[in-house]
């Protein structure tokens, strides 16, 4: 099993979801997040201020599937959050060595 983590901007997440649902991606965890990466913010005004906003919004999107399906969903998140400007984000992939379901006591891929 594995493990993908990914930090995407907010108005894609939409398109990431659907696509996801398409390959046969069940369950996910969204989680809104702020941060930056090489954007490093920008500068606002308001009521003739400036002010430094360096933590943008993102989502963090968590989802956990068979080793079989792991690159068919990294290439759904790719294809669907991809706009091919500085801030599209990132993914992470993680190795799971197990699985629980707490309800019944399932436990590896039929936990998922």
């Amino acid at each position: 099993m594995q493990k993908i983590e990914a930090v995407i901007q907010p108005s894609k997440l939409d398109e990431v979801k659907e696509a996801l649902v398409e390959i046969g991606v069940d369950g996910m965890t969204i989680l809104e997040a702020r941060g930056h990466g090489r954007q490093k913010g920008h500068t606002e005004f308001y009521r003739g201020r400036e002010y430094s906003v360096d933590l943008l919004p993102k989502i963090k999107l968590e989802i956990v599937v068979t080793d079989d399906l792991a690159e068919k969903a990294i290439s759904a998140i790719m294809g669907a959050a991809r706009t091919g400007t500085i801030g599209d984000g990132k993914i992470f992939v993680s190795k799971i060595d197990d699985a629980i379901r707490i309800r019944n006591e399932d436990r590896g891929e039929a936990a998922l």
